[in-house]
């Protein structure tokens, strides 16, 4: 047994830390003087992230900052980090998309009634805290994670990006479900898109008036055709799930810079995907209608033997390589024409 002026260890597990097989027994003296010390740490430690989040939103962060304030204990607060790289030699155009997403996100609770020191907006850039990324393991950009107030992360504290795409509302969404913190998003008012309307609704009004006299135009079956495709090519690219799923444009693998315009699972697409089913899409229909033109036309017989040509292989072509993408997306499809 040490005598009472003996040196009262610390490492016990009242702070977190194991107890090693060399440790001296709690000292009840030490506890005594061990709370208070910790419940002070813990107060600075929420003052100094609440004068930081009444100054900005989102908290900017190095490695040091980030030991401190997110992974070391104690902590009674929950901190949502998004680990990117946002300067401008990087290039990384998902960096700055998702970075725009997650300040709305942030000021929607920064200014919300119900905000609180239960939770915390952070982000680590990669230039400022490399360190940090290598420590976790990190090799890609921008990730969004959750370090609870207790414990260690979890798999699910972990945003999936890929799948679920990076809106405000998806990572409020995902925030309800780790922190059962409710974030209403607000968006700034956003008038691009009023004024584009109305500046299209005066180029057809001024159209429409100027050729007043003669509008056979508008019963031109053609027009309403390419009108119509328009649309329907829009819808079946997946435009309206890049509307509200907000994906990136592409990934960008920040190890071999290699650039993916094509989601490799079939719960996800990128805005460049989208694209190029369009593209694709169109072509086959091109094929198709070149494809009637040569059967119903009248004219020179080697001519529409040569749009024939023409219409049957946009068609062949243009249809193997959607279906290439579609067996890329659907593992285990095993059906391929032309291009595997």
């Amino acid at each position: 047994r040490k005598s009472a002026s003996a040196t009262p260890q610390f490492t016990f597990l009242h702070l977190g830390v194991p107890c090693g097989k060399t440790c001296q027994p709690p000292n009840h003296g030490a506890v005594v003087f061990l709370f208070p010390f910790a419940q002070n740490l813990l107060s600075e430690k929420v003052e100094q992230m609440m004068e930081w989040s009444s100054r900005r939103s989102v908290v900017r962060m190095n490695g040091d900052k980030f030991r401190r304030f997110v992974k070391a204990p104690p902590r009674n607060y929950s901190v949502i980090v998004m680990f990117t790289a946002l300067q401008p030699q990087r290039q990384c155009s998902v960096c700055r998309q998702a970075n725009e997403e997650y300040q709305v996100l942030a000021n929607s609770w920064r200014y919300s009634s119900a905000f609180s020191n239960k939770l915390f907006f952070t982000v680590v850039d990669y230039d400022e805290g490399a360190d940090v990324f290598q420590q976790l393991n990190m090799n890609s950009a921008p990730t969004f994670m959750h370090f609870p107030a207790k414990g260690k992360p979890k798999r699910a504290d972990t945003f999936d990006l890929q799948r679920i795409g990076f809106a405000s509302e998806q990572l409020a969404k995902w925030i309800a479900d780790r922190t059962d913190v409710q974030i209403r998003v607000f968006r700034p008012p956003n008038y691009s898109g009023t004024i584009a309307l109305a500046l299209l609704v005066s180029l057809v009004g001024g159209l429409l008036y100027l050729r007043r006299n003669n509008l056979e135009f508008i019963y031109n079956k053609a027009g309403w055709a390419m009108a119509a495709l328009c649309v329907v090519f829009a819808m079946t690219s997946g435009q309206m799930w890049n509307h509200i799923r907000g994906p990136p444009y592409a990934h960008k693998n920040p190890q071999n810079g290699q650039v993916s315009y094509i989601h490799g699972s079939s719960q996800a697409q990128f805005v460049a995907e989208s694209h190029i089913i369009l593209l694709l899409n169109a072509a086959i229909t091109m094929g198709m209608v070149l494809l009637n033109e040569a059967a119903t036309s009248k004219g020179d017989v080697g001519k529409r033997r040569i749009i024939c040509l023409v219409g049957l292989g946009l068609v062949v072509f243009f249809f193997s390589f959607l279906l290439s993408i579609f067996r890329s997306k659907y593992h285990g499809y095993p059906y391929s024409f032309l291009i595997k």
